[in-house]
Order: structure tokens, then sequence, then C-alpha cells
């Protein structure tokens, strides 16, 4: 694969992830995302175009507003390198095909809710339930995916995180998991048929334990206190996952433990 290909690639996913920080900033204000033009938060005047380059002018400005010197927080290219990255690599996966555009398109979507859940512990129905649709649709001129596949995925993505949220919630008598999650999960289901849900519940699960624990004996545990910690990053991160070493490990599981 020519090296000049990836590079590419790299700079058209910085860019998307650029946009992908005003969708970050702005869906859960409620705001458009296609106008004004992006500003500073601080001083609210209007982003340059020369500094508005992905990556590049974090660090020519220092992270900082040119005008007010503001902070600039890093997250604004910390999403566009992962964003940048994510689709390098989805590129050597796939190439330039029509599943390369599905992919970037779904990865994009993912990105976005993770950054929101992780901020407000809010998933937007724009996005989990447009996604689910999005997908469901494409399902149909999807090359090697089947529109049962992506029924199945959403069917067994609501159903099963619904009866774990049900579960959880009768027994202690408070609600541990959101809806936003639900749809989520259905969402990725949309797109990665029943493996990817299974795949992305599990890993979900136990990267977030793995996560919460340690923050948890950080902080002290004292009576009757909770701490949230936003699912939606962790099935997300997952669902990612799934596209490069899921079906490996999906394989080799049902090797070993359903054919003996």
């Amino acid at each position: 694969m020519h090296i000049a290909h990836l590079i590419l690639v790299f700079i058209f996913g910085a860019c998307v992830g650029s946009f992908l920080n005003v969708c970050i900033y702005r869906i859960p204000l409620k705001k458009s995302i296609v106008h004004p033009p992006s500003a500073c938060p601080a001083c609210e005047k209007p982003i340059r175009f020369y500094d508005n380059i992905p990556l590049v002018s974090y660090f020519v400005l220092r992270g900082k507003c040119r005008d007010c010197g503001a902070r600039i927080s890093v997250r604004y290219f910390i999403v566009e390198l992962i964003t940048a990255v994510v689709f390098m690599l989805i590129y050597r996966r796939w190439g330039l095909s029509y599943e390369f555009f599905i992919q970037i398109f779904f990865t994009a979507i993912l990105i976005v809710i993770s950054f929101i859940d992780y901020d407000f512990q809010i998933i937007p129905d724009i996005l989990s339930i447009g996604g689910m649709i999005a997908g469901l649709i494409i399902s149909f001129v999807r090359p090697g995916f089947r529109v049962m596949d992506a029924v199945y995925g959403i069917l067994s993505g609501a159903g099963v995180l619904f009866v774990i949220a049900y579960g959880y919630q009768l027994i202690t008598k408070r609600e541990g998991m959101g809806g936003g999650d639900i749809k989520l999960l259905a969402m990725i289901g949309s797109f990665s048929g029943f493996k990817g849900v299974i795949f992305s519940l599990v890993g979900g699960a136990v990267a977030g334990t793995l996560v919460g624990i340690p923050l948890m004996l950080i902080k002290g545990r004292g009576e009757g206190t909770r701490y949230a910690i936003p699912f939606g990053p962790f099935l997300s991160l997952c669902a990612i996952l799934y596209l490069f070493l899921g079906p490996g490990v999906v394989h080799t599981f049902s090797e070993i433990f359903l054919h003996p």
C-alpha cells in the first residue's frame, strides 16, 4: 500500500476530526453544526482559516486563542488525531472501497458519541437512533452484510442491554444504565451485527470495570457515594476494536468453547 495514500487518508481524517469537534461542542447545546463558522468559546471571535488547520494550528498557536489568549482544550487536538489514525487504519484494512466509507461514517458517529457522553452523560438520539436507521438502510446495499444481520444486531443490542438495565434496576432499586446506552448498542448492531454487539458489550464491560475500580479506589468510596462512569465511550471503543480484532477473537472463542 502506497505511503502517499495513507498520508492523504490521515490528512482527510484530521479534517473530518476538526468537523467532529464542532459536532461534539454544538450538538449537546442544540446548535447548528454548519452555521455560524467556528469561533473562540471565550471571546467568540471567528477563527481565521489559517488558524483552523487540523493538528497543525494547535501547535502554531501553542494551544491558545490568537485574539484573547484563552486556553484551547487539548481535546480538539486529540479528537483530530484519533479520527486521522482510525481512518488510516480503516483504509489499510479495506482500501478505497465501499466498506471504507461505511466504516469511517460509523466510527465518526462513535467518536462524537464518546466525547459527548464523557462530558454530559448523554447520548443524543440524533446520533444513536439516526445512526441506527442509517445502518439499517445501508445494509440493503452493503456487500457481504445482509439486512437481517443489521436487524438481528439492532434487536440483540437493544434487547440484551435492556434486560441487563431492567434487572439491575429491579435488584438495586436505582438506575444503573441509561436508555442512551441501549440505543447506542442497537446502533452498533445495525453496523456490526450480533457478533459485534456481543464483542462490544463484553469488551465494554471489561474495560469499564478495569477503569472504574481504580477510580473508586483512588477517590475513596464513602457511604452512599456513587460514581457515574459513562458506558458509551467503552462501548464505542470496543465497537471500533471489533472492526480490526473482533472477527478473529470471535472465531477463536467459538473454536475453543463451542467446537472443542
